[in-house]
């Protein structure tokens, strides 16, 4: 049994931004479980046709309508499970300046007696790492236009963790004054 993904994203910037983006999303502050990707192959294509077949392990690009597809799968635990995923990358048919993504995934997983819960458990990644693989491509995109990147979940964190000391330290010194205020007005 396979567990099957489909979804669709938006980019609110231009296909030819995310096809420029696509080659520098790694690092990803947001997706530091991956260093880098490995191009298998890689082939630029002239097609009509509305959706690009995709050779395992590719790439294909269609420079004339503005199509990009990915095929792209995991290396490290692949003997607990496989997630394998292809990605398609077009203007989006609402708004020319933005850029679409068509993604699939499958999650395999052949391991007696816990295949299923692998599944599951893949499936629930690919989908927590769809949202960070979207939010590194803001990141790039700002970093391409040159503008300070948006801070990332541990940033933020740490600078609400920060707030919160200043102001409990705050709150603690007021606190020490209003007692000694107190103190004083009693032996008064």
């Amino acid at each position: 049994m396979v567990k099957y993904f489909q979804g669709q994203s938006v980019l609110r910037s231009s296909w030819d931004q995310v096809f420029a983006a696509f080659w520098q999303r790694y690092p990803n502050p947001y997706s530091k479980h991956v260093l880098t990707e490995d191009i298998v192959h890689r082939a630029t294509v002239s097609c009509q046709c509305c959706s690009l077949s995709v050779h395992p392990g590719g790439f294909y690009r269609g420079p004339t309508n503005q199509t990009m597809a990915t095929f792209t799968w995991n290396i490290n635990h692949a003997r607990l499970m496989v997630v394998e995923e292809r990605c398609v990358y077009r203007v989006n048919s609402d708004n020319s300046g933005w850029t679409e993504i068509r993604r699939e995934a499958w999650v395999s997983s052949s391991l007696f007696g816990v295949s299923r819960a692998l599944q599951e458990f893949g499936l629930a990644w690919f989908k927590s790492n769809v949202t960070k693989t979207m939010k590194g491509f803001e990141y790039i995109f700002a970093k391409l236009k040159g503008e300070a990147p948006p801070q990332t979940l541990v940033e933020t964190a740490k600078e609400a963790k920060e707030k919160a000391k200043e102001t409990a330290l705050a709150a603690t010194e007021k606190a020490k004054e209003a007692a000694t205020k107190m103190q004083q007005q009693q032996f008064v």
